[in-house]
């Protein structure tokens, strides 16, 4: 089961060709539940341990939540820039980063708007920006901002604009040792993220599929990682409490298969309110430049 529920078809409301990337504004309204949250946050928690912080129960959203549902718009985003393109071949997820203003909560509506905001030719194809803002549909407010990085691939009819913003990389002064945690998805994992995540990209599911894409077979979710690393911080850095991690960053260096020991390495600063983090395997660095920022607890 999804954990968002859309609502009315999504429509631009303005031109969708696909040379008209900068007029391109998309909006749509999705539902969210508590069993979608508790699903999500628990396929985030891959084999840690029953959360017994503040943030226990069916309204504790994973800080990693807002991407869930901002998802199914971007990929419709893309899917309406590249419906004419004969060489277009798919999308590499390459930086994400989510700010958190007020903590989802269930039951309510929320208005899911994504804007491109700038296109850029590559030899491979063409690296878009996506601003998603997700707003509560009753009073307005504003929940979350996310910035979606991607490459899409053999995409060519899209015409260049805009200048993608520099790749935040907070904290100044680190303020304890790192601390290095072993974690290995299995298949069920990450078929467990996919359903939760409503990601059924067929790479993440079937081998055969994950072949025909170039990859040896299924690879993990990106964002599976952040939002493992997400959790780690949580209980490591935030005293269980998922709400006080208010904002993640991360750039997606190489893919991830099941069965492969990952490395995640957390490194605080500025007394905590930032954790730096990388995932590493034997053959490499595969989520560089994580950061988390940490609302700091009564005691600090």
């Amino acid at each position: 089961m999804t954990p968002t529920t859309p609502l009315p078809t999504p429509a631009a409301d303005t031109a969708q060709a696909a040379g008209a990337a900068q007029a391109l504004v998309q909006r749509t309204r999705t539902a969210t539940t508590p069993a979608a949250l508790t699903a999500y946050r628990t396929a985030a928690r891959t084999h840690l341990p029953t959360p017994t912080g503040p943030g226990t129960g069916a309204v504790a959203a994973s800080p990693a939540h807002p991407f869930v549902l901002a998802h199914t718009l971007a990929q419709h985003t893309v899917t309406t820039l590249t419906r004419d393109e004969d060489g277009f071949t798919g999308v590499v997820h390459l930086a994400q980063e989510i700010r958190t203003h007020h903590p989802l909560t269930p039951g309510a509506d929320t208005d899911v708007t994504v804007t491109v905001t700038s296109a850029r030719r590559e030899a491979r194809g063409t690296r878009l920006a996506l601003t998603t803002r997700l707003t509560h549909a009753t009073t307005g407010l504003l929940l979350a901002e996310l910035t979606t990085t991607a490459l899409l691939t053999g995409a060519t009819g899209i015409a260049p604009f805009g200048t993608p913003a520099p790749a935040p990389h907070p904290g100044t002064t680190p303020s304890g040792e790192p601390h290095t945690l072993t974690h290995t998805l299995t298949h069920e994992d990450i078929h467990a993220y996919a359903h939760a995540s409503g990601d059924l990209n067929p790479i993440h599911l079937d081998d055969a599929a994950a072949r025909t894409a170039g990859f040896p077979g299924v690879l993990a979710h990106g964002m599976h990682l952040v939002a493992l690393a997400a959790e780690e911080i949580t209980d490591r850095h935030a005293d269980g409490d998922p709400t006080r991690v208010h904002a993640l960053g991360a750039r997606f260096a190489a893919p991830v298969h099941p069965g492969t020991p990952l490395r995640l390495t957390l490194q605080p600063y500025d007394q905590g309110t930032v954790v730096r983090f990388t995932v590493a395997t034997e053959a490499g660095t595969a989520v560089k430049a994580g950061w988390a920022a940490v609302t700091p607890g009564a005691h600090q």
